[in-house]
């Protein structure tokens, strides 16, 4: 399609109409901290033939979606998190067997080949906390999932069983 086509002959797929729409609205937000009210968002859909209904279903989609970002981020964050602390933890032993290697010894002899040895598990460690995609990091997230939603559920019932026992 060409520049110079007039109006009546253009047609776009629903694809097209969608990333068109997306771009269009990013050049009108320049603000990025702009906020739209339910209203607006409803009469936007009204003017594109949007029924309220399948607005409010994509609104629910969308809230599911934002919900399951905030679960990664927060996984991603634990995984950083808990690397740091075993970096910290190697650094911590194998500056100490160095101190005592240099210490007894004069020089760094038996205390590098402990380094190196250990430092294998944290190289995978590496590899495995920052591998945010594919097979292994999707059942890590489902097992670290499964366990904030049994504590979350645990602390809720504790919760409701306190306030039962304080009433």
């Amino acid at each position: 399609m060409t520049a110079f086509e007039p109006q009546s002959i253009r047609s776009y797929s629903q694809e097209d109409v969608q990333q068109i729409l997306h771009l269009a609205i990013a050049r009108q937000a320049d603000d990025k901290d702009r906020e739209f009210s339910y209203e607006q968002l409803l009469e936007i859909a009204a003017e594109l033939e949007i029924s309220p209904d399948s607005l409010k279903l994509a609104e629910r989609d969308w809230l599911v979606q934002q919900g399951q970002v905030q679960q990664r981020k927060a996984f991603d964050t634990y995984r950083k998190r808990r690397f740091q602390k075993r970096l910290g933890n190697y650094a911590i032993v194998n500056g100490f067997l160095i101190l005592v290697n240099l210490i007894t010894g004069g020089g760094i002899s038996w205390s590098l080949y402990i380094l190196v040895f250990c430092g294998l598990p944290v190289g995978l460690d590496i590899w495995n906390t920052f591998q945010i995609k594919g097979e292994e990091y999707e059942m890590a997230f489902q097992r670290w999932n499964r366990k904030h939603q049994i504590k979350k559920s645990i602390s809720t019932v504790l919760n409701k069983w306190f306030k039962a026992l304080q009433a």
